[in-house]
């Protein structure tokens, strides 16, 4: 598969979802949704979407923001652990079912743990962040030691 940096090759579109990621993040802010958990989900959107440079830096940063390893190690299969709260594994089902797009709609994750403002703010951090597994994968981002 031909390789081409996406953002050197139009950065105007890159600044557009640069925007689009922040405005994000802020609403996932506005919601309530606690930094470390909105690195979680970026992390869990990049690991589905198979995207080892997302996965990479998005790890250290939320290691940054306090993040245990063991946490990082299991997030995977989340749902086997004790590790998150409701809100946490509320939060990470909704984002696979986004990033998915499964038919028919799974909805375990719904368990009334997430309040409307948070469910929309998590749907649109999975969506931005699938669009950045997308840019990095595309423009064959090196993922190197």
């Amino acid at each position: 598969m031909p390789l081409s940096n996406l953002t050197k090759q139009h950065p105007a579109v890159y600044e557009q979802l640069s925007a689009f990621s922040a405005a994000a993040e802020e609403a996932a802010a506005d919601a309530g949704v606690d930094a470390k958990l909105v690195e979680l989900i970026k992390i869990r959107v990049s690991q589905l979407n198979g995207c080892a440079f997302c996965t990479r830096l998005h790890s250290r940063d939320a290691v940054k923001l306090g993040e245990t390893s063991d946490r990082l190690a299991v997030l995977p299969a989340w749902w086997e652990s004790q590790y998150f709260s409701a809100i946490e594994a509320a939060a990470l089902g909704l984002a696979e079912e986004v990033t998915r797009l499964s038919v028919p709609q799974r909805t375990e994750w719904d368990t009334g743990a997430l309040t409307p403002e948070q469910i929309s703010a998590v749907s649109w951090l999975a969506l931005v962040m699938g669009a950045w597994n997308r840019v990095a994968i595309r423009s064959g981002y090196r993922v190197a030691p």
